[in-house]
């Protein structure tokens, strides 16, 4: 796949919510509506991989409402891979709108126990050997490689902070490695209780690279990953209102919380230009209740 680079736009943020703040957000959920945000970056490299090694096949891991699940079946799909989604929990009478969509992209998914999830390279050896393995959230070498080029989309030369969401790690680690000298990067955790999300991070850099400093956030997880209290969808609305921005209850809105609340507390210095990663993941939203958002 071509990155669609002609979709990808800064969106200043004007409202009185950031406290005067300059803060643009590098919109990568409107790459594609499917391969969407982040995926593109992380995907790329090990679909490269999988085809000049000849696999015919890519597996993969994620959850029920896994953004990389289904951007993960759509793209194998347009290079000519069959696509395997090894999937969290027991299957359910009734997919998941991701579920649903992944299958349609000719992805098969197998259900494994939490437990055998959480071995994943026990269900690696289940494969042979035409088949390419992908780490749950993209999480490899390859996935930071290729999230070291969004900061190449648009020239983010004049920013002081650069600010993402994080997950396995992968995207951040990518933009810790491509970062210049003078921009400072943090990332906002989606997870409870991450405890170990800096030393994965640190694990996908270069040896030259891993001493970078960086800062993480885990306060902003609103009770767990995927957990979103009315507090978090009043929120959500509230930055559709008024900034015209669409975010997702796993990633974005806790991510433009953070920010929210860190510009509040005058956590930056006031001739700062931060810049927001937007990763797309909207999709997650299928999950809530119809008419729950206005976007």
């Amino acid at each position: 796949m071509q990155l669609p680079s002609n979709k990808i736009r800064l969106q200043q943020l004007g409202s009185t919510l950031f406290n005067s703040y300059a803060i643009d957000v590098l919109r990568l959920d409107l790459i594609h509506p499917v391969v969407s945000g982040n995926k593109w970056f992380k995907l790329k490299y090990a679909i490269q991989a999988a085809l000049q090694l000849n696999k015919k096949a890519i597996a993969t891991f994620g959850g029920a409402y896994s953004n990389h699940i289904v951007a993960a079946a759509y793209a194998c799909k347009q290079a000519g891979l069959q696509s395997i989604g090894i999937i969290r929990g027991e299957k359910s009478t009734t997919p998941s709108p991701t579920l649903q969509a992944a299958q349609q992209y000719g992805m098969q998914l197998h259900f494994v126990s939490r437990e055998a999830f959480k071995n994943k390279e026990t269900c690696k050896q289940s494969f042979d050997v035409g088949t390419y393995c992908i780490n749950e959230g993209g999480y490899s070498t390859e996935g930071m490689l290729g999230a070291s080029e969004i900061l190449q989309v648009i020239d983010t030369s004049s920013y002081t902070h650069i600010i993402c969401s994080c997950g396995t790690g992968t995207m951040m680690a990518g933009l810790i490695n491509a970062a210049l000298p003078h921009q400072s990067i943090i990332g906002i955790s989606a997870l409870k209780g991450h405890t170990g999300l800096e030393s994965d991070i640190k694990k996908l850099l270069p040896q030259h690279k891993q001493q970078q400093p960086f800062t993480l956030f885990h306060d902003y997880h609103f009770g767990g990953y995927a957990k979103h209290p009315p507090i978090l969808i009043d929120w959500m609305k509230q930055l559709w209102q008024q900034e015209n921005l669409p975010t997702d209850i796993v990633y974005t809105s806790k991510l433009l919380y953070a920010v929210k609340d860190l510009c509040t507390k005058n956590s930056f210095d006031k001739n700062s230009k931060l810049l927001i990663v937007h990763s797309g993941g909207l999709q997650g939203n299928q999950s809530l209740p119809i008419n729950t958002l206005p976007f």
